[in-house]
């Protein structure tokens, strides 16, 4: 799935049942800087297309450079004006940590389930035991699920309860 928003239904609920624990954004930015290694050995015909960064040990260092990123970034805001669309200035470092690490651990599951190249434990095992654990079409089903129940709780909250961080 480069890049593709299934992988975010999971992190919108994520975020919508937890939203002072996980940030979206930084699970989202796991997500993509995972896929992008994806996207440029699709756009040079290079095998496999999910190659290092799908695995555990690619995607903790994608945690690692999310945060580092973050940090980085905010430390940066602070000195100089970076616009602060989503409030992302205000989210503290668990909140980053954690959404990165549920972004990218989670990608690793999903596509191993649908990615017959992924070999989400090596170099430790070159196998990929998820794959075809669930239909194609129920795993696309269970995220976008999920995105709608996450943006449908998120909505509910800022309603009812005023939440200025709510969507």
């Amino acid at each position: 799935m480069p890049i593709t928003p299934f992988h975010f239904g999971p992190g919108a609920l994520l975020h919508a049942v937890a939203p002072k624990h996980v940030s979206f954004i930084s699970f989202c930015m796991a997500n993509v800087l995972i896929d992008c290694e994806s996207l440029y050995n699709l756009v040079n015909q290079q095998q496999p297309v999910h190659a290092f960064f799908h695995t555990y040990i690619g995607a903790t260092l994608v945690i690692a450079a999310v945060v580092l990123l973050f940090l980085g970034l905010r430390g940066f805001a602070s000195r100089l004006w970076l616009p602060d669309l989503l409030r992302w200035r205000e989210l503290s470092s668990k909140q980053v940590v954690m959404g990165a690490a549920l972004g990218a651990y989670s990608h690793i599951v999903l596509d191993s389930v649908m990615h017959h190249d992924i070999q989400p434990l090596s170099p430790f095992a070159l196998s990929n035991a998820l794959l075809g654990a669930v239909p194609l079409s129920t795993l696309h089903l269970a995220c976008l699920a999920a995105g709608v129940l996450g943006v449908g709780l998120a909505t509910v909250r800022w309603f009812v309860a005023g939440d200025e961080n709510a969507p």
